[in-house]
């Protein structure tokens, strides 16, 4: 069995969701955790680094907007992309703020939802090879 291509935490309030996504990136080669609310993906974000987190805005307990930003301070390395059924561009530029990589409205297309982690996990690898190319830099004096 090949190396999978990274891990991604899947939080969202709807069973079929989780289930559909989940089912899509393992197919895809990706190690899949699911998560039905904030606390749980917080819960799970403090035993496990993931690469990518695919982040339901509106559920209940803390809502995705609330539990963004800890993950963020927790895991700088991990890709967070914001998952929604409401079309609000406000949102969408307040998630930005807050750290998100990407934005994704409901209903949206699997296809698409892999491009995005792909991208998602091309940046997270450059922004190592670039932190690494720095302590390099620093080490060797250049």
């Amino acid at each position: 069995m090949s190396e999978p291509k990274g891990t991604i935490l899947v939080v969202d309030d709807d069973q079929a969701v989780r289930s559909v996504v989940s089912r899509k990136m393992q197919g895809d080669g990706y190690t899949c955790t699911t998560a039905a609310d904030g606390r749980e993906a917080l819960d799970k974000t403090a035993m496990q680094s993931f690469d990518v987190v695919l982040l339901d805005i509106k559920m209940p307990g803390p809502s995705g907007m609330e539990v963004l930003p800890q993950i963020v301070a927790q895991h700088q390395d991990t890709c967070v992309i914001m998952i929604t059924a409401v079309v609000d561009t406000q949102t969408a530029v307040e998630a930005m703020k807050l750290g998100a990589f990407d934005y994704v409205t409901k209903p949206f297309n699997l296809d698409d939802l892999g491009i995005r982690v792909e991208k998602a996990l091309e940046r997270k690898k450059l922004v190592k090879e670039n932190k690494d190319f720095q302590l390099q830099q620093q080490s060797t004096g250049g």
